[in-house]
C-alpha cells in the first residue's frame, strides 16, 4: 500500500492535445517531474496551470508514482477488515439458514439490504440536489472543442475499435484557463472540432463541469430510482422472511 502522497501542479505540455501534468513538488531531496501519459493510477481529464493533483509512491520509491484524485483514499486500512466481516456475515447466514430453515435467508439478506439502501438513498438525493445547484451557480461560460483525440485498438481476435476523445477548453469567469478531456454529453465525436460549446461549472471546482445542463437530471433519476428499488427489495424480502418464520 503506497505510504506517501504528494502534490504537484499541472499544466499543457508544449504540443499535447488534451491535459497532462509536469511536477511541482520536491520528493525529500529531489524534485521529480513526470508526465500524464500511461498506465500511471487515475487519468488526469481535467488541467489548469496551478491545479493540484495527488501523487502515491511506495516509501523511498517515488519514479513508482501513481497519480490519484484522492490522496486519502484507502488510507484508513479498513478494506480487507470490512471484506473480513462480509465474509464471516455470509457464513453465518448460510449457517443459519440451513438449521433453522431458508426464510432466515431472507431475513440475513434483506435487513442488512434494507439499512444499507436507506443510509444510500438520502445521500445520493443530497449529492444529485448539490451537483446541480454547483453548476448552475456560477452562470454559463463560453467553451470550444479543440481537438479530438483517436484512439485505436486491437483485441486477442484481430478486431478493431476506434473511440474519440474531444478536448474542450473554456475559460471561468475568474481567468482561469481549462482544458479537459469530454466523453459524454456531445454528439456525433468524431466531428466535434471545432464545435461551440456553453459551459456551466462549479466555481469551487472547474472539474465538475457539463455541456448540457438539463442532460445532468438524467442519470441521477436513474440512480435514485435504482436505489428505491433495492431498497423495496430489501424491506420485500426481510418481510416475507418474517411472515414465513412466524407462520
Amino acid at each position: 500500500m503506497p505510504a506517501a502522497a504528494e502534490t504537484i501542479v499541472v499544466d499543457e505540455v508544449p504540443g499535447s492535445a488534451g491535459p497532462a501534468a509536469e511536477g511541482g513538488r520536491s520528493v525529500g531531496s529531489q524534485e521529480f517531474t513526470v508526465t500524464n501519459d500511461g498506465e500511471c493510477g487515475d487519468r488526469i481529464s481535467t488541467a489548469w496551470r496551478g491545479r493540484e493533483i495527488g501523487i502515491r509512491y511506495p516509501p523511498g520509491r517515488p519514479h513508482a508514482y501513481r497519480f490519484t484524485t484522492d490522496p486519502d483514499a484507502g488510507r484508513s486500512g479498513l478494506g480487507w477488515p470490512n471484506f473480513a466481516v462480509f465474509l464471516i456475515y455470509v457464513g453465518l447466514v448460510v449457517v443459519a439458514s440451513i438449521d433453522w430453515g431458508w426464510p432466515w435467508a431472507l431475513i440475513g439478506f434483506g435487513v442488512p439490504w434494507t439499512l444499507l439502501g436507506a443510509t444510500y438513498l438520502p445521500g445520493a438525493i443530497r449529492d444529485s440536489r448539490l451537483r446541480i445547484e454547483g453548476l448552475a451557480s456560477g452562470g454559463p461560460v463560453p467553451g470550444r472543442v479543440i481537438a479530438v483525440l483517436k484512439d485505436v485498438t486491437v483485441d486477442e481476435d484481430g478486431e478493431t475499435a476506434t473511440s474519440h476523445t474531444p478536448v474542450v477548453a473554456f475559460t471561468t469567469h475568474d481567468g482561469t484557463a481549462v482544458t479537459a478531456y469530454r466523453t459524454v454529453g456531445l454528439s456525433d465525436p468524431a466531428r466535434s472540432r471545432g464545435r461551440d460549446l456553453t459551459i456551466h461549472y462549479r466555481p469551487d471546482d472547474p472539474v465538475v463541469f457539463t455541456t448540457d445542463l438539463a442532460a445532468e437530471h438524467r442519470p441521477h433519476v436513474g440512480e435514485i430510482a435504482f436505489a428505491v428499488g433495492a431498497l423495496l427489495v430489501g424491506v420485500a424480502a426481510a418481510v416475507a422472511g418474517g411472515i414465513l418464520i412466524a407462520g
